[in-house]
């Protein structure tokens, strides 16, 4: 575990020295366009802060309002968008397209680089940015569980920060502030059950429109069906256990249908410590910017009435919570296959070819395979390669959706 012994204030909960506030700070954003980009915009604006940097796929108009707004040194975009994002960036705005394009965001002189390009593509600009020893606020899950050792290892070894986004692991971040390590039992993650926690009992006829009709958050799609089938759970699982450096079975999740505890912390005295919020991404965006730091947001306070309610998951009828916690255990490149399997189930799904409830027999079926210790960064893209491959032999052998 990092941080064990003495208590020591200077350091944050993840073992890395506090920031100095400043009054303005510089922020690259990464997947600019999507739900944790505009909402990161937003954030922005409340603290003033500059945006040098948008990185974006192929929704060229919204980019362009944002180039137009925020008038960033530097735009990077889809090539297949890039003449027409370029004909409408304002003046002194330099434009890059592609992967390149990406990573040179990614390594922008920023303060922080808020990380939310999601899925595995969203790794290397993670990489490029702690490489670079930028503060990385980071979104992007799929970097913790498909490389946590070498993310980290990335990290201190620039001297660059990491601070997560995602509102659990936000919230655990919070609850051990303070804390010195040899106290602590177990972190817990809370879920909201998604929007087949009380039926249908039967899934196999549920439709994307169903499964993304999430009850409590607005997401990306391809989140929004992780949240349906508990995968999303269990990708915070591994990440949890990745950025805390905890052993994976000292990481809970319990279904809290409210959504408004994000994580607790349970003490070896018996002791449980909570972290609470709205259902409003920008708080646990704003803590990635801003800690230690508190200041002031444009949003009513949270009201502190109605019944709060806790549960334990149904890991019969969403198996993917346990496999997440098997390819965890397991190690190696499982979790990297756990996540190659499950984009391109979930993709399947989305497009109709595969039905909700074979998403975690395409990811069983890719776990059931070896899956070593990476060498190093240039085996994952082989490993996920690889995992994608067995994922796509999986669906040809499954009966596909009507």
């Amino acid at each position: 575990m990092a941080q064990c012994g003495m208590l020591r204030h200077d350091l944050d909960p993840l073992g890395q020295p506090w920031p100095e506030v400043t009054a303005q700070r510089s922020i690259a954003v990464l997947g600019s366009t999507g739900s944790i980009g505009t909402q990161t915009l937003d954030v922005a604006s409340w603290a003033g802060h500059r945006v040098t940097a948008l990185a974006a796929g192929r929704r060229s108009e919204l980019l362009i309002e944002q180039a137009q707004r925020w008038r960033p040194e530097l735009v990077s975009c889809d090539p297949a968008v890039a003449e027409r994002v370029r004909a409408a960036l304002p003046s002194g705005t330099r434009l890059v397209s592609g992967q390149e394009g990406l990573l040179e965001a990614a390594r922008s002189e920023a303060d922080t680089v808020v990380a939310a390009v999601p899925g595995f593509r969203g790794l290397a600009p993670v990489r490029a940015a702690l490489e670079a020893g930028r503060h990385v606020a980071l979104a992007t899950k799929e970097a913790m569980v498909c490389a946590g050792a070498l993310v980290w290892r990335a990290a201190r070894k620039a001297g660059a920060r990491l601070t997560p986004v995602d509102s659990e692991h936000a919230g655990l971040y919070q609850v051990l502030l303070g804390e010195p390590r040899e106290g602590l039992a177990s972190l817990v993650l809370t879920a909201s059950g998604g929007p087949f926690r009380e039926g249908p009992s039967d899934l196999s006829s549920v439709t994307p429109e169903q499964a993304l009709a999430h009850p409590t958050w607005r997401m990306g799609p391809k989140v929004t069906i992780d949240s349906a089938t508990l995968f999303n759970k269990g990708l915070e699982v591994i990440e949890a256990a990745a950025l805390f450096e905890l052993p994976l079975d000292h990481i809970e999740v319990v279904v809290h249908p409210q959504s408004l505890v994000h994580a607790m912390a349970r003490f070896r005295d018996g002791s449980v410590k909570a972290q609470l919020g709205p259902h409003d991404m920008r708080l646990p965006i704003l803590y990635a910017l801003e800690a230690p730091a508190r200041p002031p947001v444009p949003l009513p306070p949270m009201p502190l009435a109605g019944t709060w309610t806790f549960e334990p998951p149904d890991s019969q009828r969403f198996p993917c919570l346990e496999l997440a916690y098997e390819a965890g255990r397991r190690g190696g490149s499982a979790p990297l296959a756990l996540n190659a399997a499950d984009e391109v189930a979930v993709s399947a799904f989305l497009s109709g070819a595969l039905r909700f409830d074979r998403i975690p027999d395409v990811i069983a079926r890719v776990l059931g395979s070896s899956w070593p210790e990476p060498s190093g960064w240039e085996a994952l893209p082989e490993a996920d390669a690889e995992a994608r491959a067995l994922a796509e032999a999986a669906l040809a052998d499954l009966e596909v959706a009507p």
